[in-house]
């Protein structure tokens, strides 16, 4: 685990509609959300836009139990859809899920390819990497977690596809798809001759 942490504060929203989403966006510079799951109902909030916005800026702040201040009583929550400006690409709105310290959270996860540019397969054998996915969907209690899931590179040989098999998992996380058999197996990279060369 690491040592970011999020905390949004948030106010209980009573006026609910499209006008009054605008109205806040416009006037107010906040943003409608909505938190739901646990035990208890979906409750409406709205969240400072400038500190959303600027919480965003960082990747961990999709993969990481959150803290959410409702009126002052903090939630754990994560992330699970952000509506952007199709434009503007500013928030418009955003939903949480809250997490229960007891039961499993399922998550998309960022990947980070380490070592591309010593990978042997680039470095000695002339090849070239392709990354297949940027992320992962994975499955493990909110404590475990990760920021994001390392794929090493260094030893990849060219003509080599890495699958999602091939992540080596921290304790305690899984990846649903792998349950499902052989045929969701996904490629997530693989080193190829250069076209350069061809």
């Amino acid at each position: 685990m690491s040592a970011v942490s999020f905390t949004l504060n948030a106010q209980a929203r009573t006026d609910e509609g499209k006008g009054a989403s605008r109205r806040l966006r416009r006037l107010e510079a906040k943003l409608p959300a909505v938190i739901y799951g646990g035990k208890e109902p979906a409750q409406s909030i709205t969240l400072e836009l400038r500190e959303l916005v600027k919480a965003l800026e960082n990747e961990a702040f999709y993969s990481h139990v959150l803290t959410i201040n409702i009126d002052g009583k903090p939630q754990q929550a994560v992330i699970k859809a952000l509506q952007r400006h199709p434009a503007k690409n500013q928030p418009l709105h955003a939903d949480f899920l809250r997490v229960d310290a007891a039961h499993k959270l399922v998550m998309r996860v960022p990947l980070h390819f380490l070592n591309q540019d010593t990978c042997v397969g680039v470095k000695t054998e002339g090849g070239a990497i392709s990354i297949n996915a940027n992320d992962v969907e994975i499955s493990c209690m909110p404590a475990n977690l990760p920021e994001f899931i390392a794929v090493d590179l260094k030893d990849v040989h060219v003509g080599t596809t890495l699958h999602l098999s091939s992540i080596v998992l921290p304790t305690g996380v899984e990846i649903p798809a792998l349950a499902l058999g052989q045929d969701y197996d996904q490629p997530i990279a693989n080193v190829h001759k250069s076209t350069a060369d061809a």
